[in-house]
Parts: structure tokens; C-alpha cells; sequence
């Protein structure tokens, strides 16, 4: 009887002694929420005491807190792309208006010549474009960025909608004296894909290597045995590694020589455009060449 009577007071103890600690752990816990929440720091919880079911508890509380930390993150480069994109568009817009309004203002004079009046109608007009492109590629790209934005997913046969396109930029091509290399695969590349999105991806691309190549640009579609790849490169002697992490933000222009190509814009949509539609546009350089390179997942 006494056996079971030391053995009882020694369990009571043992329970006892758990209590008292998983009441300070309690303590100590409680104590660093309320300094994490005072100090704002999102510091993760400690442990002194070992239980399994307190464990868990602090580990699940330390994933909110890492949730937390990585929404704050995301909520501060949201602010700042929000920021930087308000001060891009501003300036862009500005900086047309101001030539436009300025040019305007000499229209209005009564001595200017028949050949000037051209000239400043011509600059006019130029800049009012340049708003019009602007003001289109911010549209679509907020369209782009909306949960709901409306895609028509079909059998797009790339193999002929690539040269479909590409025939609408032979003027281009040709001012610039271009003449690029095409090649296309002999079997049909089949993706399942927007008709009007992957236009509009072939285009921004095509468009840019254009605008920013200082030779011949080279076009290449390919089967895999997964994907469906469409590669447009040119040569980019300016661009370093560092352009090529910023290359698809919006407003980007890699150099001094972009100023006034273009809006900025355009990689971005091309970029959100293929994730859209579960594909993917990566650029990588290599030596002086600028690849840009659309993957498509072959589904069957």
C-alpha cells in the first residue's frame, strides 16, 4: 500500500512539474507575441520546453508569421512597382504632352511658313500617337493583370500563324535593312493556346528585337518532346545581366539608347500574356545575344 501510495505522489508530481513548465512556456510564448507585436520585428518562436503538442502549435504559429512576413514583402514591392509605374507613365505621357502643347503654340503663330506648319503638324501628330500606343499597352496591361481576363484557349497551329505574322513587319524589316533568319520545323507545332494572345506575344517580340537589335535577328520554332519553343533573338551588345533581371518589368528600358523606343510595356505584356496561358518567356543572354524564348507545353 505504501508502494502505490509513493508511486501515485511521484506521477502527481511528475504532472505537476509538466504543468508548471508548459505554464511558463505558455508565459514565455504569450510574452514574445506581445514583444514581436509591439516591436513589429515578426520574430519566430522559441521553445524551452519540449511537448510534442506544444511544438506543433509553435510551429504552426511560426508558418503564420513567415506567411505574414512574405505578405508584407509582397505588399512592399507591390507599392513600389505601383510607385515606379505612376512616376513611368507620368513622366511618359508628360514628356509628349509638353512637345505636343509646345508645338502647338507655334502652329498658332501667324508669320510661320507653309513648310514649318508641315513639319510642327508632323511632330504633332507623332506625339499624339506615341500617347495613343502608350495609353493602349497601360490598358491592356491592367486588363492582363485582372483574375477575369478572358482567354479563347483553341488549337493554335504556331507553325503557320508565326510567318503570318512575321509577314506584317517586312516594311519594318526592311528600313532597317534586316533581313532575318527563319526557321520552322517541317511537322505541325500544335499548342493549345489564345489565337489573339500569341499574335500579340510574336509581335511585342518581333517588335522588340527590332526597335533594340544592332544587327540581324534570328526566328526559330521547335518540337520538343514536351514543349513547343518560339525563340527570337538579336544581338544586344549594351545589355548586361543585370538589364536581363529587369528585362519584362514594366516601363523597363535597359539603356540610354531605349529612351523614346517604345513604351516599356511591351515585354510586360507579353510576359503576362504567356502566363495566361500556362506558358513561359524567359531571356537569357549569351555573349552579346539576347535570346527571348516562348515555351508551350505540348498537351495531347
Amino acid at each position: 500500500m505504501m508502494y502505490i501510495t509513493i508511486i501515485s505522489i511521484l506521477i502527481a508530481l511528475f504532472f505537476l512539474t509538466r504543468l508548471l513548465f508548459l505554464r511558463k512556456e505558455i508565459r514565455s510564448v504569450t510574452e514574445q507575441l506581445e514583444n514581436a507585436h509591439l516591436d513589429n520585428t515578426k520574430r519566430k518562436i522559441t521553445l524551452d520546453f519540449y511537448d510534442r503538442d506544444f511544438e506543433r502549435l509553435t510551429k504552426e504559429i511560426n508558418n503564420q508569421i513567415n506567411e505574414i512576413k512574405l505578405s508584407i514583402a509582397q505588399k512592399r514591392r507591390t507599392e513600389n512597382e505601383l510607385k515606379q509605374a505612376i512616376s513611368s507613365i507620368s513622366h511618359d505621357i508628360r514628356t509628349p504632352m509638353t512637345s505636343i502643347l509646345g508645338y502647338i503654340q507655334f502652329l498658332e503663330l501667324d508669320d510661320i511658313t507653309p513648310e514649318k506648319r508641315t513639319e510642327y503638324t508632323a511632330i504633332v501628330k507623332n506625339g499624339a500617337l506615341r500617347l495613343k500606343v502608350l495609353l493602349e499597352d497601360f490598358f491592356e496591361l491592367s486588363i492582363i493583370d485582372s483574375e477575369d481576363f478572358p482567354l479563347r484557349v483553341e488549337q493554335v497551329k504556331l507553325n503557320e500563324l508565326v510567318p503570318e505574322v512575321l509577314v506584317g513587319f517586312y516594311e519594318e524589316l526592311n528600313k532597317k535593312n534586316i533581313v532575318p533568319s527563319i526557321s520552322m520545323p517541317e511537322n505541325s507545332a500544335w499548342i493549345l493556346a489564345d489565337t489573339s494572345a500569341v499574335k500579340r506575344v510574336v509581335e511585342n517580340l518581333v517588335t522588340n528585337a527590332i526597335r533594340h537589335s544592332t544587327g540581324n535577328i534570328t526566328i526559330t520554332l521547335e518540337n520538343t518532346s514536351s514543349f513547343v519553343v518560339f525563340t527570337v533573338s538579336n544581338p544586344a551588345p549594351l545589355l548586361t545581366e543585370e538589364d536581363l533581371i529587369h528585362l519584362f518589368d514594366r516601363f523597363y528600358k535597359a539603356d540610354q539608347v531605349r529612351k523614346g523606343k517604345g513604351t516599356g510595356l511591351g515585354l510586360s505584356i507579353a510576359k503576362g500574356l504567356m502566363q495566361k496561358m500556362d506558358g513561359s518567356l524567359t531571356a537569357e543572354l549569351k555573349g552579346s545575344q539576347l535570346f527571348m524564348k516562348c515555351k508551350w507545353k505540348i498537351r495531347t
